[in-house]
């Protein structure tokens, strides 16, 4: 599961606007996005990321995204770094 991966992956970007910044920059292997996050707040992310052709990978928590990257607050939207 894909929790397992952003917990695994060696460098991670937490947060949506630092996940566009590094989608703008090339840098993103993969986008996970929390599906219940506001739509409005993982637009931006979505959109970048199919724009740069990354894959993005839906989970259902933002709590367990959170959990996952090691913060104690939901994510909406984690990159994982090439």
């Amino acid at each position: 599961m894909s929790y397992e991966k952003v917990a695994q992956a060696k460098q991670i970007i937490v947060g949506t606007k630092q996940t566009v910044r590094a989608l703008k920059d090339g840098n993103v292997k993969e986008v996970v996005v929390a599906e219940d996050a506001d739509v409005a707040v993982i637009e931006k992310v979505v959109k970048a990321a199919n724009d740069r052709n990354v894959p993005i990978v839906k989970v259902d928590s933002t709590k367990k995204l959170g959990k996952a990257c090691g913060i104690d607050v939901g994510a909406a939207a984690v990159a994982i770094i090439r």
